[in-house]
């Protein structure tokens, strides 16, 4: 079995319309700099307000990747 060394960072997404899109924006952002992505944790999920309504979805996760 081969052995990985991963690496954390922790982003946030964001949506207008769910906490699943937000994840799904921050991952295909993240794509696009970050290779071997391996796994993520969804550790915070918050939002705006406006008129009694979510206005905007913010979540933060931990990215785990592995290093070369």
């Amino acid at each position: 079995m081969e052995e990985h060394v991963y690496k954390i960072v922790e982003i946030v997404g964001t949506s207008e319309t769910s906490s699943d899109d937000a994840v799904k924006n921050a991952l295909a952002k993240a794509s696009k700099s970050i290779h071997n992505m391996r796994w993520f944790n969804v550790t915070e999920t918050r939002g705006s307000i406006q008129d009694g309504g979510i206005q905007h979805w913010q979540v933060t996760i931990k990215l785990g990747f592995t290093m070369k």
